[in-house]
């Protein structure tokens, strides 16, 4: 589940490309990933077509400017004691930078790189509102039906409220205006659609309804609706009953934590869960790095589903909430962020950040929790997250 608790301290800026770590593209180089999401639509000739996003008029990445931003990086992996980390960097649809930090098995030296997969965990919230909008598109699935009316859905309620905590002790199942779209927007508690609070366990169990009104399983569905046609060809569904392929499972980078001398040490693999839309989902930065080219040019959702899947909702003054339906959304520095963030706490860590109206995407994966940073379970704090910032102070202007 998400919900960072701890910070990263900061550090001093060191060059790019010094240790541990490969697969790196340079500007200007990322003509394959730009070709590919140029033909998806052309691929998949079902798909909706999107327009091009507006992207303030602004100086481009140079060369310079990206080197300094991967050693800002590494310092901060360094700093955060986190074994491995891999970057994507995208701008205006190409990538520009796609590599490793560090390792992803500290005892065999194995170089983390752009296509070391990693347990993304609450990234994969992003990749489940896709397939939720592709339904509705398609018009199987109606987000505004109440979340009542599903098949099991009583029964997850009262098993929710036998076992406490703090994520359904003011969770109205019987609600009418309990519905899927207030589900994945993270305004299911209190009064539906009144105020923002993060509950993955609700979450996750969206991907009943839409297993329910697709007639196939959820992981079926996102492989479908978003694997396919986006081209990740190294990612994957898992749950209890869908193991990782052999490849997967041996290639996947090895989760650590820090002991109570700061040294790194194997954590156990995160525990098994259900077919669930909150996590579940292993990748790499290169197909994270698919995937967004793939939502930017159109081959998985109309402009319209889009919008909606970033446009914030609003409570009930009138002003913006920080989350749309699975993206965080907020201003920062005058900046307009769409954001997702990942934690298996003492495993994977994971942050995928979006700045819209300058057509850039930062995706991040470790594996160690080093990327986590605080923020409150009813409150969006990416200036907590130095890895964020990192971005930011490193914007062209």
């Amino acid at each position: 589940m998400s919900g960072y608790i701890c910070t990263c301290a900061d550090a001093a800026v060191e060059p790019a490309g010094r240790r541990g770590g490969q697969g790196k593209i340079r500007a200007g180089q990322g003509t394959q990933l730009s070709l590919l999401a140029a033909g998806l639509v052309a691929c998949h000739g079902s798909a909706p077509s999107a327009p091009v996003l507006p992207v303030t008029p602004r100086r481009t990445w140079s060369q310079a400017d990206i080197d300094v931003l991967a050693g800002r990086l590494d310092s901060l992996r360094e700093v955060a004691r986190i074994p491995g980390l891999s970057v994507a960097l995208i701008e205006s649809g190409r990538v520009v930078l796609s590599r490793g930090f560090g390792f992803a098995n500290l005892e065999r030296r194995v170089a983390a790189t752009d296509t070391t997969p990693y347990n993304i965990a609450s990234v994969s919230k992003p990749l489940s509102a896709v397939v939720a909008l592709r339904l509705t598109e398609l018009g199987q699935l109606d987000l505004d039906r109440p979340m009542a009316s599903f098949a099991g859905f009583a029964e997850f309620c009262q098993a929710v409220h036998e076992g406490g905590g703090i994520f359904f002790k003011d969770y109205d199942c019987s609600a009418a205006t309990l519905t899927l779209r207030r589900v994945l927007s993270m305004t299911s508690n209190g009064v539906p659609g009144t105020r923002f609070f993060y509950n993955p366990p609700a979450y996750s169990w969206a991907s009943r309804p839409l297993a329910e009104v697709a007639g196939k399983p959820f992981s079926s569905l996102v492989r479908q609706y978003v694997f396919e046609p986006a081209g990740m060809r190294r990612s994957a569904r898992i749950h209890r009953q869908l193991p990782l392929s052999p490849e997967l499972a041996a290639a996947l980078a090895t989760p650590y934590h820090l002991d109570s001398t700061s040294q790194a040490v194997v954590s156990d693999p995160p525990p098994p869960q259900g077919d669930g839309a909150a996590g579940g989902v292993i990748s790499t930065v290169a197909d994270l790095a698919r995937f967004d080219l793939a939502l930017e040019a159109g081959s998985l959702l109309t402009a319209t589903s889009r919008a909606a899947m970033w446009t914030p909702t609003t409570g009930p003054d009138g002003k913006p909430l920080p989350y749309g339906l699975g993206w965080f959304i907020r201003t920062v520095r005058g900046e307009g962020l769409i954001w997702h963030t990942g934690l298996w706490e003492g495993a994977y860590s994971a942050l995928y950040l979006k700045i819209p109206a300058r057509g850039v995407s930062l995706i991040l994966l470790a594996n160690s929790d080093g990327l986590q940073f605080p923020t409150p379970l009813d409150g969006a704090t990416i200036e907590t997250s130095p890895f964020a910032m990192a971005l930011l102070n490193a914007l062209p202007h």
